[in-house]
């Protein structure tokens, strides 16, 4: 009867444990777990570490002063250890435990290993991947899913491919996961063909693929590619996640296909999918490019929460459409809401202070980022700092910034400050300034953009002889122009026009003109 009784009371213990909804529930629950003699119980002790790891109501100290009084730690107690430190981010004490474990003579299993694989790719660490992947090897894992998917995404974080090819390889039975994270992995790299290769061997395609593909697409620039992979993925039955909405709203948003763009706002509001801050923002930034700063602003203060990656949107949207003042507002409100500002938010108020002639109020927000919020000026900083003070006539004050530039600047972050005081001078027509930034660039990079803005100037300026001059050098030292490019949607479909290039409907006309003229030529001839 005792012994019923005491299973019960067990039983009631554990029960309290799942019931938990705060730190101070957890407590009284752990002092039951003792009064039921559950003290030494693994399977008690890991609730108890698994609560503590959440990172909404749990206490990593708490865990972790658990888990030093636990004289013999089972592999489950290490795992579920190892798991709420990596939730944490705490990399180095992840590692830590596992080194532990191993000099305590613990063999880990196929659940130990992932978190570990994960903590390395993280903290970038080559060697101690290596030495990972050399135990897995040694305990027989690799051909595990879990652990050779986790292999792949740390190589993946390596930039290593070759590596991660040979992990995928080597697997038997793949899943899902395994050519999302080599599609992911090839479109970080930059080597879209293959990651596309993979998409196209990939035996069932779930949403996650799909959603890899979309994204490697958008992040390489390739927004026309995503958004048409986003319209195959629509033919099948799959229904997309807020990650494929985000890419394809920022596909939207860089092509100006606003009909596409208020389509997936329909879509979204069809599916009651509930507008996160991420999709809100995705929205902002998209009406706010595509020319719609009213729908922008007015669903930015729709939002009932905002993080600062929303505000940076809605800042540069209005920076983008000249309206510096209420950039400028907008800024200040969103230090009044106590949401620290970024690198990327002073970069959207310096470009709004820039196209609206506010060089002195983008001076004291440049002086208010360096002492208030000790953020260090980047090249792109700086470049938006010159061409706000170029573009107020300042030059000598412009010049005096790219000196302030650190001396361990990288020569193509000089060149973004550079770029901007010639591009200004050359606006305002400064030749002599121009000359000297020109010289400079010369230096510094390869760029065509250099040697087509000197020439536009000597040609307004009447000086066609120094035109040419500058066309002779480019073409002297192989420079070669980038052609310009454009889109328009029409129908929900982009179509792209690059300069110079002839279009298959202007090629038709030119072989049916060619054909006439043929005509006319034989008749003549008869």
């Amino acid at each position: 009867m005792s012994s019923y009784g005491s299973s019960s009371s067990s039983s009631r213990c554990l029960q309290l444990l799942e019931k938990c909804k705060n730190m101070k529930h957890l407590q009284q629950a752990h002092a039951q777990v003792f009064t039921c003699g559950l003290g030494n119980s693994s399977f008690a002790l890991s609730r108890v570490l698994a609560f503590c790891s959440d990172p909404n109501h749990g206490s990593l100290s708490h865990a972790w002063k658990l888990f030093q009084h636990i004289p013999q730690p089972t592999i489950c107690i290490y795992n579920t250890m190892l798991k709420a430190l990596l939730l944490r981010n705490d990399l180095i004490l992840t590692i830590n435990v596992f080194t532990k474990m191993l000099q305590n003579g613990m063999y880990p299993d196929n659940y130990t290993l992932p978190y570990v694989l994960k903590a390395c790719a993280r903290l970038q660490s080559s060697c101690l991947g290596e030495l990972v992947h050399g135990c897995s090897l040694k305990l027989g894992f690799v051909s595990d899913i879990f652990v050779g998917n986790s292999l792949i995404v740390m190589y993946c974080a390596f930039d290593d491919m070759k590596a991660a090819r040979h992990i995928f390889d080597e697997i038997p039975s793949l899943n899902a996961v395994s050519w999302t994270v080599m599609i992911s992995g090839h479109s970080k790299a930059g080597d879209l063909d293959t990651a596309r290769l993979f998409f196209d061997e990939a035996p069932v395609r779930d949403r996650g693929i799909w959603g890899a593909m979309i994204s490697g697409y958008v992040q390489n620039n390739c927004f026309k590619e995503g958004l048409y992979m986003f319209r195959l993925m629509q033919l099948t039955e799959i229904e997309p996640d807020e990650a494929i909405f985000v890419s394809v709203l920022c596909a939207c948003a860089h092509l100006g296909a606003l009909d596409t763009g208020i389509w997936i706002h329909s879509y979204l509001n069809r599916l009651r999918l509930p507008l996160s801050v991420r999709l809100s923002t995705g929205l902002i930034d998209m009406y706010a490019k595509c020319g719609k700063l009213d729908l922008a602003r007015g669903l930015f203060y729709q939002m009932p929460k905002r993080d600062t990656v929303c505000w940076n949107a809605m800042i540069s949207g209005m920076a983008m459409h000249g309206d510096g003042e209420g950039a400028l507002e907008l800024f200040r409100e969103m230090e009044a809401a106590w949401v620290r500002p970024d690198d990327i938010t002073f970069i959207a108020v310096f470009t709004a202070c820039s196209y609206s002639g506010m060089a002195h109020e983008g001076m004291k927000v440049f002086d208010k980022m360096c002492r208030i919020y000790n953020i260090e000026p980047k090249s792109e900083h700086y470049g938006c700092i010159v061409d706000l003070l170029s573009r107020a006539g300042l030059f000598e004050e412009a010049k005096e910034i790219i000196q302030r530039m650190p001396n361990s600047s990288k020569p193509s972050e000089e060149a973004v400050a550079w770029r901007a005081f010639l591009s200004a001078c050359c606006n305002q027509g400064q030749a002599q300034l121009a000359e000297v930034a020109a010289e400079k660039l010369f230096w510094l990079e390869r760029h065509s953009g250099v040697y087509v803005l000197l020439s536009n100037l000597y040609a307004a300026r009447g000086k066609h002889g120094d035109a040419r001059r500058m066309r002779h050098l480019m073409r002297n030292r192989r420079v070669e122009k980038a052609p310009g490019c454009s889109s328009v949607e029409v129908n929900r479909a982009v179509y792209e026009f690059i300069a110079g290039e002839k279009t298959h409907r202007q090629m038709e006309e030119i072989q049916l003109v060619l054909g006439t003229i043929s005509k006319q030529l034989d008749f003549l001839g008869s």
